[in-house]
């Protein structure tokens, strides 16, 4: 992974509209709505305001007033996998989910209106990676980056890069960057020459249990405390605390299931 920031605008401000193709909210949708809250509440100390209720039982978690994240909960008869869901920014999301299916992904959810709040649509990618798709109207996403508690990147787990990274390209209009490595597959996508995300090809080694998928960052100020604090609560260890060029990184597991990982900006 690399660094990135939000949406231009310094860090802990209220951003202004997103550019297409940029990260700009992730969300989950659990089973347990209530314990969910609980759990990452006191974690990265998010307090909670509901909507849209377009969206069913849905909440949107606040830090110190701002809007970082978003818990929903599926129905009692929709056994899917509780996953996490980076959305990216579009102008607009019909185009946007149109070209999706031209360049073989799909779209499961919309699109649709989430109230006043904006329109949105949710597919996977031609690996079967979910992600969202976010046109904004009165909300713009995430509107603080950068502080402990926060998303701060997205990294997309594949079997090779190869054969999704055209896909996003086309979709979003990101540029590229590939890692000069024989034997490290990894792409960092930028837009107006920025890198908002990455995507990894580790062939075999990717789990079948899980398939591709996306996983999202969270900043915390001591990766080790917060691995602790993740057990205390219920969750669990997936990828002990370890420490790279871009930070010291865990991945974790909430309650129910979830995958996140944990970033401390290096010392």
């Amino acid at each position: 992974m690399t660094e990135a920031g939000g949406p231009a605008g310094t860090i802990g401000a209220t951003h202004a509209r997103y550019a297409p193709g940029t990260p700009c909210w992730v969300s989950l949708m659990a089973h347990g709505l209530t314990a969910t809250q609980e759990f990452y509440g006191q974690l990265f100390g998010w307090d909670f305001r509901p909507g849209p209720e377009q969206l069913g039982p849905y909440v949107r978690a606040l830090l110190d007033g701002e809007e970082v994240a978003g818990i929903g909960q599926l129905p009692p008869d929709r056994h899917l996998p509780v996953a996490w869901t980076p959305y990216f920014a579009s102008d607009d999301v019909d185009s946007t989910a149109e070209t999706v299916r031209l360049c073989g992904g799909t779209i499961g959810v919309g699109p649709l209106d989430a109230s006043d709040a904006g329109r949105l649509a949710i597919g996977s990618d031609p690996s079967g990676a979910v992600f969202g798709v976010w046109q904004a109207a009165g909300h713009v996403g995430a509107t603080v980056s950068g502080v402990p508690g926060t998303p701060v990147w997205n990294d997309l787990t594949t079997y090779e890069t190869a054969g999704v990274r055209k896909f996003y390209e086309t979709v979003f209009g990101y540029a590229e960057e590939a890692v000069a490595s024989p034997d490290h597959d990894y792409v960092t996508l930028h837009v107006g020459g920025h890198p908002v995300a990455g995507l990894h090809g580790v062939g075999a080694a990717l789990p079948r249990d899980q398939g591709p998928h996306w996983t999202t960052y969270f900043e915390v100020a001591d990766t080790d405390a917060a691995m602790v604090r993740v057990a205390e609560l219920g969750g669990r260890v997936l990828t002990p605390a370890q420490d790279s060029t871009h930070g010291r990184v865990a991945v974790v597991a909430d309650p129910e299931g979830a995958r996140f990982a944990l970033i401390q900006e290096p010392r």
